[in-house]
């Protein structure tokens, strides 16, 4: 029994460090942040672990926001799930297109979301520990004008 939930366990690993790696594509790292929205019944990546995803200043923005929201019994600033750009989600028919030049990558992630077309348009930079995110912008708006990170 033990055995088993140590295979269980170490299984799940790779999904929850793969988001991590450094020497990884900006095209697998993207990969790697939109696999769990393929399933219908999991609620996306974990975003208040933002040191995970994104690069050094948005990450200190987004967790200092998080907190401040917590400590005062609010919602954080960031109302939706960064990486679908809303709150509910289905996903279906999702493409990424990552360019990379150098230290720096755009991406293009297309999906449909419950019946609606979106697209994301995504910066990223190369950090010591791998591809983070810089930047996702959308019909509404993109996290750095959100949190007012030039």
């Amino acid at each position: 029994m033990r055995r088993r939930r140590l295979i269980l366990l170490l299984s799940a690993l790779p999904l929850a460090a793969h988001a991590q790696t450094p020497g990884q594509s900006a095209q697998a790292f993207l990969e790697s942040v939109y696999a769990p929205y393929k399933a219908k019944a999991v609620k996306g990546q974990d975003y208040t672990k933002a040191e995970r995803f994104f690069e050094p200043a948005l990450a200190r923005a987004m967790a200092r926001d998080y907190q401040l929201a917590h400590k005062n019994n609010a919602p954080p600033t960031l109302n939706g799930d960064p990486f679908v750009d809303a709150q509910e989600w289905e996903i279906s028919g999702l493409t990424i297109r990552a360019a990379e030049s150098g230290e720096k990558s755009t991406a293009m992630v297309s999906f449909v979301n419950l019946g609606q077309k979106k697209t994301l348009a995504i910066e990223l930079v190369k950090t010591p520990a791998g591809w983070r995110i810089a930047d996702i912008a959308g019909a509404n708006g993109s996290l750095r004008s959100l949190y007012k990170i030039r």
